[in-house]
């Protein structure tokens, strides 16, 4: 079995949004059948924990680019505008 990717997801204040983002993504791979984690967490919080070996940050608030794991910007899984675009570009960046 492949091994169980980790996905950090942040937003502004890690409650309602990350969530959403979360789960969707969630449910997303797991139709694909990758097996992910997520970890919320605030937009502030991911230079500190990014560390921890994650291998994809989804954010919905900007966030640096220089932290040596691939970032997706989004807010396909709140608006639904482009979220199967957005799904795969997750699929793609987890799968290499």
């Amino acid at each position: 079995m492949a091994q169980t990717k980790r996905i950090l997801v942040s937003c502004g204040t890690a409650i309602a949004t990350s969530t959403v983002v979360a789960r969707g993504i969630e449910e997303a791979m797991k139709e694909r059948g990758i097996s992910v984690t997520t970890r919320q967490c605030k937009a502030s919080e991911i230079r500190s924990l990014v560390q921890e070996g994650f291998d994809l940050i989804v954010t919905t608030t900007p966030v640096p680019d220089n932290l040596g794991v691939p970032v997706i910007h989004t807010l396909a899984f709140l608006t639904g505008i482009g979220k199967e675009e957005v799904i795969d570009q997750i699929y793609q960046a987890i799968s290499e």
